[in-house]
C-alpha cells in the first residue's frame, strides 16, 4: 500500500487538473496549447530527452567515479571535481545559453543534451566515489588476503556495497534532470517547457498551470520509480 500512496496521489492531482482546466473557458490559443495530441507529444519528447541525458550521465559518471578511487587515480580527483562542479555552479539557463552559442553548429537536441549532462553528472560521480570509499578497507583486505583480483574486489565486494549509495545520487540525478529538462524549450529541443514557454508568452494561465503541473508529475513519477527500483536493486541484507 505505500508502494501505491504516490501514484495515487499523482492520478488525483491529474483528475484535479483536467477538472479545473474543463471547466474554464478556454480561447483559441488555450484550446490548440492544451490540445491531448500535442501535450502527449510535448511529454514523450520530454521523456526521450531526460532518457537520453540519463543514460549518458550513467554512463560517464558511474566509470568515472569507479576510476577515481583507484589508488593511481587519486591525484585527479579534485581537477575532474572541479570541472563537474561547474556543471553545478552555472545555472542550468546559463549553461544551456553558453553551449548554443559556443557551438552554434550543433543541432538544438545536441546542445540540450550535452548542457543537462553537464548539470548532472555531479550528483551520480560524488555517490559512486562516496559509495566506493565508505567500503570498510578490513573487508577489502580480507577478500584480497583470499586471494582475489583487484578487480573481483570491485566487482564482488566493493560496487554491492556501494550499491544504496550509488543508487541514491542517480535517483537525485533523474530527478534533476527530469526537472531541468523543460529549459530545453529555449533553444529549440521541444518537451514540455513548450507548453510552460507558451503560457508565458501568451499569459494564459490554464496554459501555463497545466505545463508546470505535467512536469511536476513527472519528476515525481520518475523518482518514485527509480525509489522502487533502489529498493529492488539494493543488495539483499543491506
Amino acid at each position: 500500500m505505500r508502494t501505491l500512496g504516490v501514484p495515487a496521489a499523482l492520478g488525483l492531482v491529474l483528475v484535479a487538473l483536467y477538472l479545473w482546466v474543463s471547466a474554464q473557458p478556454l480561447d483559441r490559443i488555450e484550446q490548440q496549447s492544451l490540445n491531448p495530441e500535442y501535450l502527449v507529444s510535448r511529454t514523450i519528447k520530454h521523456l526521450e530527452l531526460t532518457a537520453v541525458v540519463s543514460g549518458l550521465v550513467l554512463l560517464i559518471a558511474v566509470p568515472l567515479g569507479i576510476a577515481l578511487t583507484r589508488p593511481g587515480a587519486r591525484r585527479f580527483v579534485s581537477p575532474v571535481l572541479a570541472i563537474a562542479n561547474i556543471g553545478q555552479a552555472v545555472p542550468s539557463i546559463g549553461l544551456l545559453v553558453l553551449l548554443a552559442v559556443a557551438f552554434i553548429a550543433l543541432s538544438v537536441n545536441t546542445i540540450a543534451v550535452l548542457a543537462f549532462v553537464a548539470y548532472g553528472i555531479l550528483p551520480v560521480l560524488r555517490n559512486t566515489m562516496v559509495g566506493l570509499q565508505q567500503v570498510d578497507r578490513f573487508t577489502i583486505e580480507a577478500a584480497r588476503g583470499m586471494g582475489m583480483t583487484r578487480s573481483s574486489v570491485l566487482t564482488r565486494i566493493e560496487l554491492p556495497l556501494a550499491v544504496p549509495v550509488i543508487l541514491a545520487g542517480v535517483r537525485t540525478a533523474l530527478v534533476i534532470t527530469t526537472g531541468t529538462v523543460a529549459l530545453a524549450t529555449f533553444v529549440g529541443a521541444g518537451g514540455l517547457g513548450d507548453v510552460i514557454s507558451r503560457g508565458i508568452a501568451s499569459n494564459k494561465t490554464p496554459v501555463l498551470v497545466t505545463g508546470s503541473v505535467l512536469v511536476a508529475v513527472l519528476a515525481l513519477s520518475i523518482d518514485w520509480l527509480a525509489g522502487l527500483a533502489e529498493d529492488y536493486l539494493r543488495p539483499r541484507g543491506l
